[in-house]
């Protein structure tokens, strides 16, 4: 009995010193979180200035990363709100809202009255009652140098057969946050962690809520059991049991002064609701089999067909005291609940090769059998071996595939070879961290995200699809050239339409706002 005693007693301090930490954090942003008030409220009232819904036929969305990318529950669509970019110099946040029509491939601009202010790193989440609703949480405003954080805690719905937002304004909801995640179950909207962050102060949250979508009202839930340590941007996907998977995340905490450690978990929960007892929900700590990710953050995630959850790259961060090194991923990986088993996804290629390679087979004498494959050999990917300790203190291999440097070097095909029989290495997204996910009738989409080239952040306004019940190739509906991109080196002043940057634009920004220490949060 003591024992028990003991460590409920050391549960309740904890809890105590995580709402000490988050008064102290409210109580400094409070200043920094009123001046970025008066800019949000600016901009509202230029969005006031909107009094109809305007449609407007428009080229591809700017680069931008941690927006959200949504499949309408009805229609052929993606929906995309919102995200940011960093020039080098200055921030900017979107309130864009854009439609993507699947079967003629072309975007729309549609401008509603009243929109949720700019943001980034929110939470978007499509039920189909109403003739479809697009729910939005949270996220954050940035100002233009980057350096002040605003947090929202508001709670939006898009009305996607009238095209109105609408303010839903409930007590007792989640504070300011971002990089939380958020699903729907049943007939709720289910909450999980994210962070708060001001100029000197940051805290991490683990806690879970719930939205009850018939009364509109906000429940804080009190799972038993050994749940996840605080963080933000995880795995977060409703299993076909009904339960709910927490995979990974990032959190990072101070040790000494100005000197963070940020880690990358690797840990899996399911969050599971007790079945006749309404309210009452259950933490387990679950050890999948199979293919695991290997450790990283930023990674994006979406529902695959099957119900099973897909992983998407990320940036596996190598830390110092002072520096932070990341490398950036574009590989795939598959969550079956049923079978609790991760897999990797790899892709089988276009099947023109396949039938190419087999007559090459059967025409050519075992001699240019060998050179075709040291010169297919010459054109495949590199591998890159490399070990990374995990939080548990376990060893992990990672391999990475790059494309070979050097151009391309075609094989030498038999003259009743097709042009789409070519051959030619696979075509994939480059790595990527904080990139947009969507799937509609069994095809993933991907828009967007970010990498570093140096001191640089790139971010990207390529578009990809992928048919995920061939998975043979990703098909490219919308190219872009980073090299291309404008990047403005760092200035010890501040030019007057400093205002402008943050306010986001209409077509020419393209980078990301997060500091190296943050990228892996969202």
């Amino acid at each position: 009995m003591g024992k028990k005693g003991k460590k409920e007693k050391k549960g309740r301090g904890a809890e105590k010193t995580a709402a000490k930490m988050e008064k102290k954090v409210s109580k400094r942003s409070r200043k920094e979180e009123e001046d970025l008030e008066a800019l949000i409220a600016h901009f509202q009232t230029l969005d006031a200035k909107k009094t109809q819904i305007v449609e407007t036929p428009c080229s591809p969305p700017s680069p931008r990363l941690n927006a959200s990318l949504s499949a309408h529950p009805e229609k052929d669509e993606l929906i995309l709100f919102g995200g940011e970019y960093f020039n080098g110099q200055k921030t900017f946040l979107y309130n864009e809202l854009y439609i993507y029509n699947i079967r003629k491939d072309s975007w729309t601009k549609v401008e509603i009255p009243s929109p949720p202010p700019r943001r980034c790193a929110h939470q978007a989440v499509v039920v189909p009652q109403g003739g479809g609703q697009l729910w939005i949480f949270g996220g954050e405003f940035a100002s233009p140098d980057g350096e002040q954080f605003y947090h929202y805690k508001d709670l939006w719905v898009l009305h996607l057969a009238t095209k109105t937002w609408e303010q839903v304004r409930s007590p007792g909801g989640p504070s300011g946050r971002s990089g939380h995640r958020m699903v729907a179950w049943k007939r709720q909207l289910i909450l999980f962690g994210g962070f708060h962050e001001s100029t000197r102060d940051y805290i991490y949250y683990n806690d879970v809520y719930a939205f009850d979508l018939d009364t509109f009202m906000w429940s804080k839930l009190s799972p038993s059991g050994t749940g996840p340590t605080p963080r933000s941007g995880c795995q977060m996907s409703v299993t076909p049991q009904g339960s709910i998977v927490i995979y990974g995340g990032y959190s990072k905490q101070r040790v000494k002064k100005d000197v963070d450690k940020g880690t990358q978990h690797s840990d899996m929960f399911l969050l599971k609701s007790e079945e006749g007892k309404e309210g009452r929900w259950v933490w387990t700590r679950i050890n999948p089999s199979g293919t695991k990710p290997t450790p990283r953050s930023g990674f994006s995630v979406a529902m695959a067909p099957n119900s099973q959850t897909l992983l998407f790259g990320g940036v596996c961060d190598e830390e110092e005291e002072e520096s932070l090194e990341g490398d950036f991923l574009n590989d795939l990986y598959f969550y079956d609940a049923t079978k609790n088993r991760w897999f990797a996804g790899q892709l089988k290629g276009p099947k023109s090769e396949k039938r190419k390679r087999r007559r090459g087979t059967k025409a050519e004498p075992e001699g240019a059998n060998k050179q075709e494959c040291e010169e297919a050999s010459a054109q495949a990917p590199l591998e890159v071996v490399r070990e990374v300790i995990t939080e548990d203190g376990t060893v992990v291999t990672i391999k990475q595939m790059l494309t070979a440097p050097g151009p391309s070097k075609q094989p030498q095909s038999d003259e009743d070879d097709s042009p789409e029989e070519a051959g030619g290495p696979l075509v994939e997204p480059r790595p990527r961290s904080n990139a947009m996910l969507a799937v509609k009738h069994g095809r993933l989409y991907l828009y967007g995200g970010m990498f570093e080239a140096g001191d640089r952040q790139v971010t990207l306004s390529d578009f990809y699809c992928l048919d995920l019940h061939k998975k043979d190739q990703w098909m490219v509906l919308v190219e872009a050239d980073p090299d291309t991109q404008e990047w403005l080196e760092e200035t010890d002043s501040e030019d007057s339409d400093a205002g402008e940057g943050a306010e986001g634009g209409e077509e020419d920004e393209e980078d990301e706002d997060s500091s190296e220490e943050d990228q892996g949060e969202y």
